[in-house]
């Protein structure tokens, strides 16, 4: 099929991972980047993220459907698309194409982000949502949506893989390691760990972490800077212990973080919530905690056992290349639910798990 692929799209996004997908899946994405789309000035630009108005928005629904009279696609897809109008997606179902918004963060959660202000507006519009948090499917129901289906974050299989000869400690420089955002509770998570005399190595974004940590902390423990690709498949690789923490502040069962580690062969330590047990068996394939006792019991348990991290990390590996944990298996569940509005067979709502291969 031909989709026209409306995503925020660099070498570094997740949805670039989708659009692989889609490509590899034997599809045509037809891209419109929202990078493309925004003013340039910065103070002008929050006010436009704020109110999600101006000239920019009318630009990207103009180009939009001048993109699907040129390439007259089967299906649009928009990946976190804030600049859609109602009255845009009211033109798509005019022409006969079936929609689909992908949406990985919670727009029913805690969090008050702005910008989702015609989002808000486009929730009945849309033939299919696709979300990954049972509580999100009835949200999204209750909210007039059209159907709904729960889907998984998911690991790119052309990026995270492991290595051809599997790593020992001798290599790995990373003792406990966390790659990531600063949300929620995580600096001070991470700094009290280190006080406990955890050896403690945090990468990502700078300037948040500068924020998530005092000065001290920071020149201690962080190291690398923002890592991306082949540098955060490396870094896993040289981890001992690879740390995923959930975005509570959006409600997740789940994070992509635990497959694309687990697919890259890393020994996970994750929280424990029931997501996370319905995809891995716990002490077999992965190991998790509640609470921060927990977290450093586990920590100092398995710390000083490489073999037991090896041989939990190979198992975890095996499930999640396995199991439909990476992206082409999630998008192509996506396509077979959208291929019932093409046809006419009626909407329906799936609210189970991803599908294993």
């Amino acid at each position: 099929m031909r989709i026209l692929y409306a995503a925020p799209i660099s070498p570094n996004d997740s949805s670039e991972y989708r659009r692989l997908a889609l490509i590899r899946e034997g599809h045509e994405p037809v891209a419109v980047n929202l990078y493309d789309y925004g003013l340039k000035n910065r103070l002008l630009h929050k006010f436009e993220h704020r109110l999600v108005a101006g000239p920019e928005v009318a630009r990207f629904n103009r180009d939009l459907l001048r993109t699907a009279r040129e390439h007259r696609p089967d299906i649009l897809w928009c990946d976190k698309a804030l600049f859609l109008q109602p009255k845009t997606l009211e033109r798509f179902r005019e022409l006969g194409i079936p929609t689909v918004s992908y949406m990985i963060d919670n727009f029913f959660g805690p969090r008050r982000d702005p910008g989702w202000r015609l989002y808000a507006k486009t929730l009945p519009y849309f033939d299919l949502h696709c979300t990954q948090r049972d509580s999100n499917v009835r949200d999204y129901l209750a909210a007039g949506a059209r159907d709904v289906i729960k889907i998984q974050t998911a690991f790119e299989p052309t990026v995270h893989f492991p290595a051809d000869v599997p790593f020992t400690d001798a290599q790995r420089d990373r003792g406990v390691s966390f790659i990531g955002t600063s949300y929620d509770q995580r600096g001070a998570i991470l700094s009290r760990m280190a006080e406990d005399g955890l050896p403690i190595v945090i990468s990502g974004g700078e300037q948040h972490w500068r924020r998530a940590l005092t000065p001290a902390a920071f020149t201690a423990l962080y190291r690398e800077g923002e890592l991306y690709n082949e540098r955060y498949r490396s870094a896993i690789w040289r981890s001992r212990i690879n740390l995923s923490f959930l975005t509570h502040s959006n409600a997740d069962e789940f994070v992509h973080k635990s497959f694309e580690i687990t697919a890259c062969g890393g020994f996970l330590l994750a929280e424990r919530t029931p997501g996370h047990l319905e995809r891995f068996v716990e002490d077999e394939e992965a190991v998790f905690f509640n609470g921060y006792d927990e977290l450093v019991e586990k920590v100092r348990r398995y710390l000083p056992d490489e073999a037991a991290r090896n041989r939990i990390a190979l198992a975890g590996q095996k499930r999640a290349w396995s199991s439909g944990y990476d992206n082409d298996t999630q998008v192509r569940r996506i396509l077979q639910r959208i291929s019932k509005h093409m046809s006419g067979t009626g909407h329906q709502h799936d609210a189970g798990p991803a599908v294993r291969a």
